[in-house]
């Protein structure tokens, strides 16, 4: 961070007339000059002052225009002025060269105060960093110099590493608080990975929520497909994983495939095994159906004959064969229901539907995954309702789905679910829309609550301007959120 200060221009200026002035006075007053001598020229403007930064000298009056410590302090990061270290940062090839101040690292990290003033402290002028990346190393540096902290999801990996490697707790912290607010499925596996590598708990805890009721979203990710094996063979073995068998098995291989690349290798069903090596046998292939192990895994190639023959058997035969492959199903998730209507009710004239639309928004006090909505069906007997479900946030639609339902006469919720759990963060309000077409009419709720307590959840809604057949908070349709938490 560099300042710039100018002299006053008008002085320079106001001595340059004078001396203009003067030169003119006095050859109006003197001896004609020769034709052939000119007048001397005016002697070169004063060289503009220096800017206060990297790799510059002092200015004067620096001090000035910056009243508070803090401020004086931050001008001192990335600058040479009374710089007495400097940082070769970056792997060979791709270093930089950042001066620093000693004594303002040493009170900031016990590391490299260690460095600087303990029993073994380095002499050399010039150290050599090539396990952290530069632009992290800067960052790193101007939280020690000015307390402020600018994190960008490019960087925010090396910087929390950064921060980890010389004890910078507060930093380390930010950036945890940035990584668990940009979590989301398509990052979350990569995440956790980190999460593990830099002893984080609690980001661990938020990778595993999104991972298991976005499972097939995470296992599909191309960041899925950049974790260590370590960190596979973690996630193909948790019980939570809320998707099909097939989905992990068709993971596993994805993550065979780039394994194969990063080290050099052909990709061939041999080499895939290879990689693998136990990760393998720990997926759940008996718990597939019949006809997803015959149009998958059995025709996959890295399966081997035996074991492939031994599975058909283990299907369809009474003497089952031993597999070397776990046999029970994982557990999953149990969806949770947020029901907001502690009666419901059924009058000749409601509940009616001509394609209009019920609505009503709600916002959480954590963060859930919505996976779908219960509806109320027929009041009148079995029937069967055609349906478009909505999740919006700010008008952008998150997820929708168009589906149908059966009803059985009941005042019970039927489910309807969107393709893909979705995740909701709190303190911000989401809209449920749901379209219902059908002949008979429906049971709807009453005694609406704007205030609903779903195990650790808080729930609160209010009635939403999309809402044109007369759904709101305190009844009609729309009575439950069916969620992961």
């Amino acid at each position: 961070m560099a300042a710039e200060l100018y002299a006053p221009a008008s002085a320079a200026a106001a001595d340059l007339a004078n001396s203009n002035a003067g030169a003119a006075v006095g050859r109006k007053a003197g001896p004609r000059s020769p034709p052939s001598a000119p007048a001397p020229a005016p002697p070169p403007p004063a060289p503009a002052p220096p800017t206060l930064g990297n790799n510059h000298p002092e200015s004067p009056g620096w001090r000035c225009c910056r009243p508070t410590l803090r401020e004086r302090n931050a001008l001192m990061f990335n600058n040479e002025l009374m710089a007495d270290v400097h940082f070769v940062v970056g792997p060979p090839g791709a270093t930089r060269t950042v001066p620093a101040h000693k004594y303002v690292l040493a009170v900031g990290s016990s590391v490299f105060y260690a460095m600087f003033y303990g029993d073994l402290a380095e002499v050399k002028s010039e150290i050599h960093i090539p396990d952290v990346e530069p632009a992290a190393f800067l960052i790193l540096l101007k939280y020690m110099y000015s307390d402020e902290i600018d994190l960008e999801a490019d960087t925010v990996l090396a910087t929390l590493y950064a921060a980890k490697k010389y004890i910078v707790p507060a930093l380390a912290k930010a950036c945890v608080n940035f990584l668990e607010t940009s979590l989301e499925a398509k990052n979350a596996c990569v995440l956790l990975s980190q999460s593990r590598l830099f002893e984080e708990p609690e980001l661990t805890q938020r990778c595993w929520e999104v991972i298991d009721a976005q499972a097939e979203m995470a296992l599909r990710s191309e960041g899925f497909c950049e974790i260590d094996r370590q960190t596979l063979e973690i996630i193909v073995t948790r019980e939570a994983l809320n998707t099909k068998e097939a989905v992990v098995f068709e993971a596993v291989l994805n993550w065979a495939e780039a394994e194969c690349k990063r080290q050099g290798l052909p990709v061939t069903p041999r080499n895939k095994r290879h990689v693998l090596g136990r990760a393998l046998y720990l997926v759940r292939i008996p718990t597939m159906t019949l006809e997803e192990f015959a149009n998958g895994a059995a025709q996959s190639d890295i399966l081997t004959l035996e074991e492939t023959h031994s599975i058909f058997l283990w299907y369809t035969a009474t003497n089952k064969p031993r597999l070397d492959f776990p046999l029970t199903k994982r557990k999953g998730l149990a969806p949770q229901r947020c029901h907001r209507f502690q009666s419901s009710a059924y009058r000749s004239n409601q509940w009616r539907y001509r394609g209009r639309c019920d609505s009503i928004q709600f916002a959480v006090d954590r963060r859930v995954f919505i996976a779908g909505l219960g509806l109320y069906g027929s009041s009148s007997g079995k029937a069967e309702y055609s349906v478009k479900i909505e999740l919006k946030r700010l008008g952008v639609v998150l997820a929708q789905n168009l589906t149908k339902f059966m009803s059985d006469g009941s005042s019970n919720t039927f489910p309807v679910w969107f393709e893909h759990p979705v995740q909701v963060e709190q303190d911000t309000f989401y809209t449920a829309s749901a379209v219902l077409d059908g002949s008979e009419l429906s049971y709807f709720g009453q005694e609406g609550m704007t205030e609903v307590q779903c195990g650790k959840v808080a729930f609160q809604f209010q009635c939403s301007s999309d809402s044109t057949n007369g759904t709101g908070v305190q009844g009609g349709q729309i009575p439950e959120l069916i969620f992961y938490a």
